[in-house]
């Protein structure tokens, strides 16, 4: 079967429970609306009089962010936060060795997760207009290499 288009909607995303390592948490599923990856690099110049007046570079470093975007979901009664929304939200006060958390995302259909065993966040921009439900985005910047894991 050739490759076809997907939907960037069925991609799920969850953050490890910093309260309980190895318990995955899905991040507001019913209010992202858009997602975007970045990947950065940092070449070095190995140019030489060898080379002849032609740049030379290597790769040296591979970075890499996911910024998800939707809406804040609180508990009308509680006022409780989406429980993903809200280990988000404690992550981006941590410091040091504390601000590193696992994150992974996939498609649902997908049979492995893309893990970013360590990963660092910094949470965008909140608010909204007179008739807007208040908007939520974070940006998670990976630490270290990824890796992979299989969907239970």
């Amino acid at each position: 079967m050739p490759a076809d288009k997907y939907n960037a909607r069925d991609i799920r995303f969850q953050i490890e429970s910093y309260l309980s390592p190895g318990t995955w948490v899905d991040i507001a599923p019913l209010a992202i609306n858009t997602w975007s990856k970045s990947e950065e690099e940092e070449t070095a110049d190995i140019t030489t009089f060898g080379s002849a007046g032609q740049a030379e570079q290597q790769k040296m470093q591979i970075g890499k962010s996911l910024t998800i975007e939707g809406f804040r979901l609180r508990d009308s009664s509680t006022g409780a936060l989406d429980p993903g929304q809200a280990l988000v939200e404690a992550m981006n006060d941590r410091l040091g060795t504390d601000s590193l958390i696992g994150f992974r995302f996939a498609h649902a259909t997908d049979t492995t997760w893309v893990v970013w065993a360590k990963a660092m966040i910094s949470l965008g921009e909140t608010g909204g207009g007179n008739n807007d439900p208040t908007s939520w985005a974070a940006t998670f910047t990976r630490s270290g290499a990824s890796t992979t894991a299989v969907k239970s």
